[in-house]
């Protein structure tokens, strides 16, 4: 029980319309997360009149989170490179959007996706579409201008995250149906061959899937390898 000083206290800080919880600790106030730090891979386009000054990016992206930048060229080890640094961005810096540039990026990420940002000068509404199609996650006109650098790859990683979530999303929307679809013609064949009853056909192929520590849909697909599709 507080003391009847305390509760006076109290009673006058309530009549001021002050919000008073003597009982309960304060609470510490919200940190934000810290920025996120990025190993990104400029790929540079061997043909470009005005190279991009990856000085100049670095103190850019530094900046905005203390990113690491490699520099490389769009050639035939670039792959193996990728491979080896395993980038989390990768920007390529064509002045033409060369299509060779793009497509040797967006074939050596297909295995691994990962944010693919292009700064170019080069509008056209058809290159833009093939890229795009490639896998570039952003097409950004009018070159690698520092003072939006941060905010367009800011933007493009959070798009590809959103991306990759909804891809995986509608895959396993997928294989829920396919597995679905195993089921029902297992329990056919059960049904057709054993004289079950539907419920009793679901309950073998239940019974072997718990018994072999599978899913349901590995069990149907091995009663049809098995009984025959």
């Amino acid at each position: 029980m507080p003391s009847q000083s305390r509760q006076a206290s109290i009673l006058v800080q309530n009549l001021h319309g002050l919000p008073v919880f003597p009982d309960q600790p304060m609470k510490a106030p919200h940190t934000p997360p810290p920025p996120r730090q990025l190993r990104i891979l400029l790929v540079q386009d061997q043909t470009d009149l005005h190279p991009v000054d990856v000085d100049v990016l670095r103190t850019t992206l530094a900046d905005g989170g203390a990113h690491t930048v490699e520099v490389t060229q769009a050639d035939i080890g670039l792959a193996d490179r990728i491979l080896a640094w395993q980038p989390d961005m990768i920007i390529i810096a064509s002045e033409s959007a060369a299509r060779d540039t793009v497509e040797h990026v967006c074939v050596a990420t297909h295995d691994a996706p990962r944010p693919i940002v292009l700064f170019t000068d080069n509008d056209d509404a058809a290159r833009i579409r093939s890229a795009l199609a490639a896998g570039i996650t952003a097409y950004i006109v009018d070159g690698m201008r520092p003072e939006r650098v941060k905010s367009v790859l800011d933007v493009a990683y959070t798009r590809f995250e959103l991306e990759q979530a909804l891809r995986a999303e509608l895959d396993a929307t997928r294989l829920q149906l396919t597995e679905r679809k195993l089921v029902e013609r297992a329990k056919g064949r059960l049904m057709s061959t054993l004289g079950l009853s539907e419920d009793q056909a679901y309950q073998r192929l239940r019974k072997l899937a718990m018994e072999r520590g599978i899913k349901l849909g590995e069990a149907a697909r091995r009663v049809l390898d098995v009984m025959g599709s």
